[in-house]
């Protein structure tokens, strides 16, 4: 998985990374724990620069959460619960998680779209609360992508950082990273199978 994810990068450059990057807010088959630590990589390896991984990734992960904050603003919240009952067993989004997106909101302000984008379990669908309260589009891109750039900046450092070690982590590192994306896709098979609209709970 580690030697695909870099050939991929490398085959396709900063496009690759922000394609990658765009799926995993959209449909996470991926996590950014590796994509970015990977161009990371790519970039110590001088096939691109560490400035333009990190802006890539930004453009990508902040463009893939877009949608939410549209369909938040657009929609509302009680049509957007809706929605996720009927629909979101694909993405893996029920209701429930609209709801704790939007507690985050709540508790932490605009704050928390930038911190949010640090925390996995709610990176994407903080862009909907955030759409919902009337958050305009200039805050909202600007605190998203401040967040992003410290997830992708972090991330892209390890990546480069490991460059001149990777022969000695690598024997560990790729089955890591191939077990890393089989747990994630076993977590969203579970989900899809499991998924119950709020109304069918007991």
């Amino acid at each position: 998985m580690a030697d695909w994810i870099v050939q991929f990068i490398e085959s396709h450059g900063y496009l690759g990374v922000a394609l990658l990057m765009v799926a995993e807010n959209v449909f996470p088959p991926i996590p950014s724990e590796l994509i970015m630590p990977f161009a990371g990589y790519t970039a110590a390896r001088g096939e691109l620069t560490p400035l333009g991984v990190v802006l890539a990734g930004i453009a990508g992960s902040v463009l893939g959460t877009l949608a939410w904050y549209w369909a938040g603003r657009r929609i509302g919240s009680e049509r957007l619960k809706q929605w996720a009952d009927r629909h979101g067993r694909w993405l893996t989004v029920s209701a429930d998680d609209i709801e704790r997106a939007d507690r985050w909101f709540d508790r932490h302000g605009h704050w928390s779209v930038a911190t949010g984008r640090l925390v996995p379990a709610v990176r994407s669908v903080i862009s909907a609360p955030a759409g919902i309260s009337g958050m305009s589009f200039n805050r909202f891109l600007f605190w998203s992508v401040l967040g992003t750039a410290v997830w992708t900046g972090a991330l892209t450092g390890v990546g480069y950082w490991l460059e001149d070690n990777y022969e000695q982590v690598g024997r560990w590192l790729d089955p890591l990273s191939t077990g890393i994306v089989v747990v994630a896709l076993l977590g969203y098979a579970y989900r899809v199978i499991t998924f119950r609209r709020r109304g069918r709970k007991a």
